[in-house]
């Protein structure tokens, strides 16, 4: 009873023709542990280095508490200087972590500290890559990345527990409407079977990133990520080449954004629990037609 999940393939080194025929075209998740071995940022970014780049500058922060309707996703729930965040993922657990932020923009020459996988494929997006950081103990919830691009997600100084889900699982995991996140009242670690049945026998993947690992996760993974150790990590997004998913990602970034963020002011607390109902019916149906197949 439970998640079936299987380690993510881990590699040295990959070939582009090994990489593109193996894990890109059939979307297969993989990590690749010396993609860094060339990168500047690899022996550079400590902390103190990053303090020293950005420090004086205040950020959001975020915790693991459910979303209050009445306020957009991505709504933080305190402030800090960097440097002051740093020393505190340092010296204790903390479930405040960065995102949204990012210190490249703050610090142009980070620029020259990494390198996008060219080698393996194009479609490469961001000037500015998106940088995340952690306390130890601090959990990234369930979600699926909004614009469905390609992600090359690079770990640095600690470890994190990262736990996959193929798309296709999207109403098993009581997907909300309108939304790339899940149902928060179930613990990917210890999740209740008995009040979230169609959990039981969902398939994923996982890992632990060590520093300097890079995992390469697919478009539209459902991805669950937890701080080891205070700790950060770079991800560098690409295209998929299909443009029925580059349409679905612009659909998700206008339509579907507006639309929710609209309900939720008007209808707050209402529509979120319509949300809720309409993934636990849709779940439920999943699991008695036995999908995905």
């Amino acid at each position: 009873m439970g998640f079936n999940l299987s380690q993510i393939d881990k590699v040295d080194h990959i070939s582009k023709e090994d990489f593109v025929n193996n894990y890109l075209v059939p979307r297969k998740p993989l990590v690749i542990k010396k993609a860094t071995e060339t990168w500047p940022a690899l022996h550079k970014w400590t902390f103190e280095y990053l303090k020293e780049a950005v420090g004086d500058k205040v950020v959001p922060l975020y915790d693991s508490s459910k979303a209050d309707p009445t306020k957009p996703i991505n709504a933080s729930a305190a402030e800090m200087k960097f440097a002051d965040y740093i020393d505190l993922i340092q010296t204790k657990p903390t479930d405040l972590r960065i995102f949204l932020f990012d210190p490249i923009k703050e610090a142009p020459k980070l620029l020259d500290d990494y390198r996008s996988p060219t080698d393996l494929m194009g479609g490469f997006l961001d000037k500015y890559p998106n940088m995340f950081f952690g306390g130890k103990g601090s959990v990234t919830f369930l979600h699926y990345d909004i614009d469905l691009a390609h992600i090359f997600h690079t770990h640095f100084n600690g470890r994190k527990h990262v736990v996959l889900f193929d798309y296709k699982w999207k109403e098993r995991l009581y997907g909300l409407p309108f939304a790339t996140y899940s149902l928060e009242d179930y613990d990917i670690e210890h999740p209740d079977f008995e009040k979230f049945p169609a959990l039981d026998g969902i398939e994923g993947q996982e890992t632990i990133l060590e520093h300097g690992e890079t995992l390469f996760m697919p478009t539209g993974y459902w991805h669950w990520m937890k701080y080891l150790d205070g700790s950060f990590s770079i991800s560098l997004r690409a295209w998929d080449k299909s443009w029925v998913i580059k349409a679905k990602s612009l659909y998700n970034l206008t339509v579907q954004r507006k639309f929710d963020n609209l309900m939720k002011a008007r209808l707050k607390n209402k529509y979120m629990d319509w949300k809720e109902q309409v993934a636990i019916k849709r779940a439920e149906k999943a699991l008695v037609e036995n999908l995905p197949r």
